[in-house]
């Protein structure tokens, strides 16, 4: 997980089902100002889901908070007390996001243009490429002919009159 912790921001499980914001509020103030208690609810049962988050204004006082609650009881249950994480809404690339899913949509429009950039300089890239190797097969044959052409021309080759002298000794002996 990659998500920034939230400093000021607690995470409480293992809460009781008689426990409302309030009374989680009423146990979290002894450690400093608190700026919002939520319980989240399941939307089944109406009823919240074990667990409420308790942001408080200093970061100071959520630290006190967690070191002090964190394995306290309440309403009977053992309590565990972290730093929350962001909260993640569905959508985006990685199919959570701590933003709304139309959030990214600049950058993926940038990311689509420079894809699309890459592909076409890709494109030019191998044309260039084949057009290069065309160029230097039809340079290398030209030199295969010539040296044919050159091949059969013995008087201005010392080596090739040497070999044509010892093939006609040879012929006629």
């Amino acid at each position: 997980m990659n998500q920034a912790v939230q400093k000021n921001t607690l995470y409480v499980g293992g809460l009781a089902e008689e426990v409302n914001e309030a009374i989680l509020h009423a146990a979290f103030i002894p450690f400093g100002d608190i700026k919002d208690v939520k319980t989240p609810l399941d939307q089944a049962t109406q009823k919240h889901r074990s667990f409420g988050f308790v942001t408080f204004l200093e970061r100071e006082d959520a630290s006190a908070a967690m070191d002090n609650m964190d394995g306290a009881e309440l309403y009977g249950r053992v309590l565990t007390v972290n730093y929350a994480l962001p909260e993640r809404i569905k959508g985006g690339e990685q199919g959570w996001a701590a933003q709304p899913i139309w959030a990214d949509a600049d950058t993926w429009f940038e990311r689509q243009q420079q894809e699309e950039e890459m592909q076409r300089l890709q494109a030019e890239h191998r044309a260039a490429m084949q057009t290069a190797e065309e160029l230097h097969r039809k340079k290398m044959a030209e030199e295969r002919e010539g040296e044919k052409e050159d091949g059969g021309d013995i008087k201005d080759d010392p080596m090739a009159q040497a070999e044509a002298e010892v093939l006609r000794e040879n012929e006629s002996s």
